[in-house]
């Protein structure tokens, strides 16, 4: 990627800067929060910073809410089916971490190219960077759509599932892989919507998704009403169902958007150049993406190894702490944005200060939630199985997950900083050094030459966290990112 000083392009005049409170005096917060949820016009680039990030980090929160929502709904029904049940849910989503990589390094230079247009007030490239951006994605969805239907029996053995899984639970896995292209889209075009700064819209689209998945997937797992009783391949129906809905959606509101960003027609003509740019941003962001989930997959291998009661626990578990962690990349989001459109309109310095002010902002609230999960971690767990082996199994977990939380607050949001400036490698980077070459060696070794068991495996992810925070904080500090251009 081309690399040359922001100081050589043209630049609008610095807005001014607001660290204070989100209402910066002007306005209650009652009516901040009607504006974030609604949607602001208001130009980002000029707004205080504290208002800036509130107004988007709100309606970015309850979208990652609702991102994590999706999870969270399959396990609690499927949970009454048993633990076999629960482990087919979490070795597919062990193979699902591939789409999402794919999903998540695409959202990243989409959302970097989009704000970085945005700033720069070029409204008409904008969409016809979102065009590019959704034929890429098309294109990736599809390949790994047939891929995973094809091969995903063998896949979930290669994962350790047992004989009732290879029996009764490959068709959920082959449904959920069977609408990749759903997932894929629905993570790219909200990260579409973000980079603009239309996090409403985002917002709304999973809300949409999510009231779907949770109204059909009782209907369909346990045969409610006129709908056939399906088992755990019912919840894949209702996922699936939902979020193709929210696409719909999506789609709908690009093409008649009053917001800062929509698709016309002229804007639908293919152009490879443009693609091919986005592609190369996007790579470095899908091996920062897949290094992260594969992390969590190998997890699951070595957990596997201390039976289903064990990883039935740990899914669960995992389920839990994502819906924490999600809500807190909200607030990694928000500062992307700020950051992206900040670059775009020649002044890094105030994205720079939007980034500290939304690590501090996910402090006060990952650490709030670590305390919480590590004291209320047994009725959690019991919210969601009545099986007291799989209770005591995901409390053990929760409660060594929620370590982390403090420590990877600020790593959190810097690493999205990072993505939002374009500059993908040196996450990439502070990735591969801190989960595969120090995680999971370290999770392997404490669960099994060492003897601690699966919660060696989890005492990994603490440490691996706090690498990661440290690394980010000291490169990020060092300002490389500020020279990036997209």
């Amino acid at each position: 990627m081309e690399e040359t000083p922001l100081a050589d392009r043209p630049a609008q005049a610095p807005a001014p800067v607001d660290t204070a409170s989100p209402d910066a005096g002007q306005k209650g917060l009652w009516a901040l929060v009607k504006e974030a949820l609604h949607g602001t016009e208001q130009d980002l680039t000029r707004l205080p910073l504290g208002r800036a990030i509130f107004l988007l980090a709100v309606p970015m929160v309850l979208e990652m809410c609702m991102e994590s929502v999706f999870a969270v709904v399959d396990v609690a029904f499927v949970g009454r089916l048993g633990a076999e049940a629960v482990a087919t849910v979490g070795l597919t989503e062990g193979i699902l971490t591939l789409i999402y990589a794919a999903g998540m390094g695409l959202s990243i230079g989409a959302t970097a190219m989009v704000a970085r247009r945005i700033g720069e007030k070029d409204a008409e490239r904008a969409g016809r960077t979102a065009v590019q951006a959704i034929g890429l994605g098309i294109l990736i969805s599809t390949v790994l759509a047939v891929a995973g239907i094809v091969f995903a029996r063998p896949i979930l053995a290669a994962l350790g599932g047992s004989p009732w899984v290879l029996e009764h639970g490959v068709g959920y896995t082959r449904v959920m892989m069977g609408g990749v292209v759903s997932i894929l889209l629905l993570f790219l075009i909200n990260a579409i919507f973000r980079g603009a700064g239309d996090a409403a819209i985002a917002m709304r689209v999973l809300m949409l998704a999510n009231g779907l998945n949770i109204l059909l997937a009782p209907c369909l797992i346990f045969g409610w009403g006129p709908f056939p009783e399906m088992g755990v391949v019912g919840a894949a129906w209702a996922t699936t169902l939902g979020r193709s809905a929210g696409v719909a959606y999506q789609l709908y509101r690009l093409v008649r958007s009053n917001g800062r960003l929509q698709v016309r027609r002229e804007h639908l003509a293919l152009e490879p150049a443009t693609m091919l740019a986005m592609l190369r941003l996007s790579g470095a962001g899908m091996v920062q993406a897949l290094v992260s989930t594969t992390s969590w997959v190998v997890l699951v291998r070595i957990v596997s190894t201390f039976g289903s009661t064990s990883l039935a626990g740990y899914t669960i578990a995992i389920r839990i702490v994502m819906f924490a962690l999600l809500p807190a990349w909200g607030l990694g989001n928000a500062a992307a944005t700020l950051l992206g459109q900040s670059m775009g309109a020649g002044d890094p310095d105030r994205g720079a200060k939007a980034v500290w002010l939304a690590g501090r902002y996910n402090l006060m609230v990952l650490g709030s939630i670590g305390v919480l999960f590590f004291v209320f971690a047994h009725p959690l767990l019991r919210f969601f199985t009545t099986d007291p082996a799989v209770v005591e199994e995901g409390a053990t977990a929760l409660r060594v997950f929620s370590l982390s939380f403090f420590s990877c607050a600020y790593g959190m949001v810097i690493t999205s900083a990072f993505n939002g400036a374009g500059d993908t490698r040196t996450p990439t980077l502070i990735d591969l050094g801190c989960l595969w070459v120090l995680e999971l060696p370290l999770a392997w070794v404490l669960a099994k030459p060492l003897g601690l068991g699966v919660v060696g495996a989890y005492l990994a992810v603490p440490a691996a966290f706090a690498a990661m925070s440290v690394l980010g904080i000291v490169l990020f500090r060092r300002g490389r990112w500020k020279t990036r251009v997209v």
